[in-house]
């Protein structure tokens, strides 16, 4: 598609936003590409990535399951400890900052819907209040048999990992309680031991927050089909959407489809708003 074409798009979606008075942030996974975090859509992504997964034929389904932690706890916390360490220390792009300022400047700012488990909205200064992390997050902890319902920040675990073989080299986490294994508090393929309570908590507020907003429009990046919990939120809003998706981007209904990746569509985005003055 042209510059032409793309700028075009950039400004349709600009008017909605500039005519909205609260903004919902729906993210998938590909907003993280443009802040270096790998993406899993299908087994080469992942294998890519995890290279000793990809010897031993581990599929991302078979490793992102809690019956990983039950039989062979190292190599899951191998993967999840390589992860939470990779995205503590991964900056959040430049995307994440347009989003923020363009809240700041609509009455009821904005409100965060994620499948990601990354926490890159709160590393980027986002108010934990008004983000909602459906399937969990990786800084937070559980037992991996729901012991005593508690969910715990994992700040103080420090995961060692040996990158070749992708097992952790450091102590296992503990639970408290009953001193067996804790586990990330996400949800997984297979996952009926997931404590659920962080994220219902979030997601009641995100429905407050849809309450008091008359008039929000939906910006989506990087949300995919595989894994379509982001998409089927978006659509089932019934709000004008702009569905930024360099490979998906159809829409359902009334919006604005926007074929590119998260930063360059929001770039575009940005620059359609300061035409307008938008920013004042």
């Amino acid at each position: 598609m042209s510059k032409i074409k793309h700028a075009a798009l950039h400004a349709e979606a600009a008017d909605l936003i500039a005519a909205a008075d609260g903004l919902i942030i729906a993210v998938g996974a590909g907003m993280g590409v443009d802040s270096g975090l790998p993406d899993f859509r299908g087994n080469s992504g992942f294998w890519r990535a995890y290279p000793a997964l990809a010897e031993a034929r581990i599929a991302f389904e078979e490793i992102a399951n809690p019956a990983a932690f039950r039989r062979d706890p190292v190599l899951a916390w191998g993967f999840y400890g390589h992860r939470l360490n990779l995205y503590r220390s991964t900056q959040p792009h430049h995307g994440f900052t347009i989003l923020r300022e363009i809240a700041s400047h609509l009455p009821k700012g904005a409100f965060v819907f994620t499948s990601n488990v990354d926490g890159q909205f709160q590393q980027a200064g986002y108010n934990e209040d008004e983000i909602c992390e459906v399937h969990g997050s990786i800084h937070h902890l559980q037992c991996v048999d729901g012991c005593n319902g508690a969910i715990s920040p994992a700040d103080n675990f420090k995961p060692e990992v040996d990158d070749r073989t992708c097992r952790l080299l450091s102590q296992l986490p503990r639970c408290p309680h009953c001193n067996n294994l804790l586990r990330p508090n996400i949800l997984m393929f297979g996952d009926g031991d997931w404590l659920g309570q962080r994220s219902n908590a979030q997601r009641r507020r995100l429905e407050t927050w849809l309450q008091s907003a008359r008039n929000p429009v939906i910006v989506e990046i990087g949300a995919g089909n595989h894994v379509p919990t982001v998409r089927w939120f978006s659509e089932t809003l019934g709000e004008p959407l702009v569905r930024i998706n360099p490979t998906e981007p159809e829409i359902p209904g009334r919006g604005v489809r926007i074929p590119q990746g998260g930063l360059a569509a929001l770039n575009g985005i940005h620059a359609a708003l300061t035409a307008r003055h938008f920013f004042g």
